[in-house]
């Protein structure tokens, strides 16, 4: 994308320059006490108050507010904001990272930051006022143009492009070094630019300016080689400047570059005025006076109102059904064009990008490059049909031998049309008779008639929409040989084996364009007035046209009722989205279960077995599940459960929104679980649950065989897995399934304790612990800990309560909760009597009065634990968090070389179970004991390794703590600008990753290291 920096001058007009200081152009919205705020995005990101230009800070903040601002006065989720800043991939702290961006753009909006960026149910919202944000402007100029384009006034045409193209100032957002998912938006815009480029220079010449616009136009033209419609324009202005030659030059250098570049022929528009220039036909030197023509210079073609139509005969044997009338020998039989596309969907709104490519089809196949065949596939209720007779409309005149458009009922409550009837009533079509004449039969066989239905359309310009198809085998016999028609073909099902490479899967609307279909369906007044009630509709919709459109139906008919109280009826806790998205024969339920009964009364057994899979994932909805879960929730093998998830995916009753991973679109979920309750018995749901989450907790359970736990471990399940678990191959990929799996973890929790084995919520969230212990600072683990103990505490489970007040205490220690830690951890210690569990409970006793700077009471219950472990004869791991513990309680008395004496046991015996952690934990705290004896070297060497273990593992609030340790290190050695590094990187990790007790600890140690050495100096 080339940047904009030259000047467009038109008649009668000071010119409209493109840099930095035409922002200036914005019509500026005032606010009462007399400032302006202005946003750019058609150029590099600028925002501006009054006069003065503000600091956003580095490309993640300025991809933050770009997202935000394209998406202006409407709320953006926050995988959205992520997918912005980071791309596909963002890093695990990408959500604490987000917020601490968001905060730090408040502040840089200055006093309006809060009031303009806020938060809502359904993401983040940035307010823009009227004439605030250049995007707006433009867009809102442009349409104006349009609207004046339709009426052909030209003038006010011409006046409302100069105006958007003065907004201009370069490539939007040209100083983001990445887009990631901005680059869509980007792409659309310069799209917009050169639209408005396009009607700009029409207008010029409808006006007669043909002369004055030849030089810019020129340089656009030549920026941009293969956009013929600017090169149309050129050839138009150059022949009537009396410049003959120069147009037939610039048709051979757009001619030259469009078949070195992308291998294709002048498309119809230039190939027209090409002639005319070439015939010197006298409507390209003056305006365009004919009612049918809109481009200037009449580069429109004129489409024929009938053609003349011969069917030749029928080959092979006769049959006995009657096609039409033969003709007299030597006469063709004329016929009435076909012309049986259904009326548009009122209100066609989005879904520019597949509009176009599917278009680009269409005209690739009416310009002779044919036959082409384009499947446009998605689930029931997204618009496929719309889109296919939308395209279809807007292009029926590029083929002037008919449109032909067949229901096949693929899917419904009728059966499939037979594609031997379907033949005969394609070929009766094509062959209407018009006279008597005897009569000439169709042949008895299917491939017969398709072999002639091919001779038929092989000369011929046909667009054929082929709605609604079951399966390939239904579509294969109907589609042409040679010649150049066209076909689409709309389908719930993906059709990968039809022979094109034209593919175009309709996902469900993004919040822009669903926005824009509820506005034009039922008032832009309507949905100001009440944008809270509008944007819990469309969550509600979740993207799905069918049920935008049933909605502004019901409002239609109600105009007195606000948009919140049929938000109301839409709610989890209101009667029911199904129930309340319908609207005469439009049903968002009865299209659901036209899919979903094909699979269920299907004949084929995978089909039946893949309708009880979609069902029983309704169970889980929400979320995401992989073939091994769902192996244990089918009871299949995890390849006969991944071939009956991709069955689900190819019928888009599944989503796959990465390999290998599936789930339900949200208003498909609530539709799934109804068909589970419907069709499966009680017991077989409970069934399929319990699988699942025995699954899950084995899963979690045997991280441990990586993830080594310190201390003792909870008690194993001991139960065979309904599925082959998970193989993890190292700690890296342990913590990454472990990430990857926590929504599905917490479900488990949740259904557990509403299913027959609520022990395996408190087996759940004490295995994870494993992983939470460097990930804790997310808060995931703690919910879920407390979640467990409100489960163990309803069945009055004292095991599992026990275990679960282990491990909160334990957080909350993590947290500097030492209160709610020693509290935790002492009613723990009243519900286990053996030895093991109790010395494990003192030793965290005596880490937590550590912390809390409490030697006395540390050293109580380290010895405690150490009595207890030698009473028990507790396993090595036990050994090594009581020595750890007794070490951390001498360190904190002071009594450092004891302290070194067993931290170097404990670092041991840590290396030896390759527990990385706990291994670096110890280190981290031998470093700080080496600072109090003063020695620098050995120091440094203990902590600089715990720094690189901390890093690998991810452990966040270690890396913020270990730092403060390096910090106050350095000071105690004088080495103040080492000093002032090491803590000023705590203090920007703990505000990135929201740690308020490390940064509060940070800030003090900063404020102590200067005051010393200030005093030093």
């Amino acid at each position: 994308m080339t940047p904009v920096r030259n000047m467009i001058k038109p008649a009668g007009l000071l010119g409209l320059g493109l840099g930095e200081a035409n922002a200036g152009a914005v019509t500026i919205w005032l606010r009462g006490d007399g400032k302006s705020m202005w946003f750019g995005l058609l150029g590099p990101l600028s925002v501006r108050e009054g006069d003065r230009v503000l600091p956003l800070g580095g490309p993640k903040r300025r991809a933050l507010l770009a997202a935000l601002l394209l998406q202006a006065n409407r709320p953006v989720s926050l995988s959205g904001l992520q997918s912005a800043m980071w791309g596909e991939e963002p890093p695990a702290t990408a959500v604490a990272s987000l917020y601490n961006h968001v905060g730090r753009l408040r502040r840089a909006l200055g006093a309006e930051g809060t009031s303009r960026l806020s938060s809502t149910p359904h993401g983040l919202l940035l307010r823009v006022a009227e004439g605030e944000l250049d995007v707006q402007e433009f867009t809102a100029l442009l349409a104006r143009a349009h609207a004046a384009r339709v009426r052909r006034g030209w003038q006010d045409v011409s006046r409302h492009t100069s105006a958007a193209l003065a907004l201009w100032r370069g490539q939007p957002l040209s100083d983001l070094p990445e887009l990631h998912a901005l680059e869509v938006e980007v792409r659309h815009l310069c799209q917009t630019h050169l639209q408005a480029l396009e009607w700009y220079f029409e207008a010029e010449l409808q006006l007669g300016r043909h002369v004055e616009v030849i030089p810019e136009l020129g340089r656009w033209a030549g920026r941009h080689r293969l956009h013929e419609a600017l090169h149309v324009l050129l050839i138009t202005a150059l022949y009537r400047s009396g410049r003959q030659a120069e147009a037939l030059e610039a048709f051979e250098t757009v001619r030259t570059a469009l078949a070195e570049e992308l291998g294709v022929d002048p498309g119809a528009a230039l190939r027209h005025v090409h002639l005319r220039v070439l015939t010197a036909d006298p409507l390209i030197v003056g305006r365009s006076t004919a009612a049918d023509e809109t481009a200037p210079g009449a580069l429109a073609l004129t489409a024929r109102s009938g053609v003349s139509l011969t069917i030749p005969a029928a080959v092979g044997a006769g049959g006995t059904e009657e096609t039409s009338a033969q003709p007299e020998p030597g006469r063709q039989h004329t016929v009435p064009v076909p012309a049986q596309l259904p009326a548009e969907t009122p209100l066609f709104t989005g879904r520019q990008s597949e509009l176009r490519r599917l278009c680009k089809v269409l005209e690739q196949a009416a310009n002779g490059d044919g036959p082409h065949v384009v499947t446009v596939t998605g689930m029931g209720g997204v618009g496929k049909s719309a889109l296919a007779v939308h395209a279809a409309h807007l292009l029926r005149d590029r083929f002037p031998d008919g449109q032909l458009h067949l229901d096949l009922r693929g899917f419904g409550a009728s059966a499939p049309r037979e594609t031997h009837e379907v033949l005969a009533s394609l070929l009766a079509d094509l062959h209407t008779a018009t006279s008597s004449a005897s009569v000439r039969l169709l042949p008895d066989h299917t491939d017969d008639r398709a072999a002639l239905l091919r001779t038929v359309l092989a000369d011929r310009r046909i667009l054929l929409v082929l709605d609604n198809a079951r399966d390939s085998a239904q579509v294969l016999p109907l589609l042409p040989g040679t010649g150049a028609c066209a076909v689409i073909v709309t389908s719930r099902n993906t059709l990968t084996d039809l022979p094109t490479a034209e593919h175009l899967p309709l996902a469900p609307m993004d919040i822009e364009e669903q926005r824009a279909l509820l506005t034009a369906l039922c008032g832009s007044d309507r949905v100001d007035q009440d944008l809270d009630g509008a944007l819990r509709i469309l969550a509600a919709c979740a993207g799905l046209p069918l049920a935008l459109r049933i909605i502004g139906a019901r409002l239609a008919a109600r105009p007195a009722w606000p948009l919140a109280t049929l938000a109301d009826r839409l709610a989890p806790d209101g009667p029911g989205r199904l129930t309340a998205l319908a609207a005469g024969q439009l049903e968002v339920r009865a299209t659901f279960a036209s899919s979903y009964l094909a699979l269920r009364d299907s004949d084929q057994h995978t089909e039946r077995e893949a309708a009880r899979a979609f069902r029983l994932v309704g169970l889980w909805s929400g979320q995401v599940l992989s073939p091994g879960p769902a192996a244990a929730m089918f009871d299949r093998t995890p390849d006969e459960a991944e071939r009956l998830l991709e069955r689900l995916v190819d019928s888009h009753l599944l989503e796959s929104p990465a390999p290998l991973r599936y789930r339900l679109h949200d208003l498909l979920a609530e539709y799934a679980a109804e068909r589970a309750h419907a069709d499966e018995t009680a017991q077989e749901r409970e069934a399929a649950l319990l699988r699942l989450c025995v699954w899950y907790a084995l899963a979690v359970e045997s991280t441990r065989t990586i993830l080594r736990e310190t201390g003792q471990l909870p008690p194993r399940l001991n139960q065979a897995p309904p599925a082959p678990l998970p193989i993890f191959a190292d700690e890296t990929r342990t913590l990454a399934w472990c990430r990857q799996e926590l929504t599905n973890i917490g479900e488990a929790i949740r259904q557990a304790g509403q299913g027959p084995r609520p022990d395996l919520a408190w087996r759940l969230a004490v295995w994870l612990f494993g992983y939470m212990r460097t990930s804790w600072w997310a808060g995931q683990g703690e919910d879920f800990l407390d979640q467990a103990l409100r489960i163990a505490d309803q069945h009055h489970d004292r095991l599992g309560r026990g275990w679960l007040l282990r491990y909160l205490g334990i957080t909350h220690g993590m947290a500097r909760r030492l209160d709610k830690c020693v509290q935790a951890l002492q009613d723990a210690l009243a519900l286990f009597d053996d030895p093991e569990s109790k010395a494990s409970i003192h030793c965290n006793l005596s880490v937590a009065h550590t912390a809390a700077g409490q030697a006395d009471q540390a050293l109580v219950h380290a010895r405690a634990a150490f009595d207890l472990h030698r009473q028990a004869g507790s396993a090595p791991r036990l050994t090594a968090l009581v020595v750890s513990s007794m070490a951390d309680a001498l360190r904190t008395a002071g009594r450092h070389t004891e302290a070194e004496d067993h931290y170097e046991a404990a670092l041991a015996l840590w290396r030896e179970r390759g527990d990385a952690n706990s291994t670096a934990i110890t280190l981290s705290n031998l470093g700080d004991v080496m600072r109090g004896l003063g020695r620098h070297q050995d120091a440094f060497a203990a902590l600089y390794e715990a720094q690189d273990i901390f890093e690998r593992i991810g452990n966040i609030s270690a890396m913020a703590d270990n730092l403060i340790t390096m910090a106050r290190t350095h000071a105690d050695f004088s080495e103040w600008p080492q000093a002032r590094i090491r803590v000023l990187q705590a203090i920007d990790l703990a505000e990135r990753h929201h740690l308020g007790p490390w940064l509060s600890e940070a800030h003090e140690v900063l404020t102590t290291i200067e005051s010393a050495h200030a005093a030093e100096s």
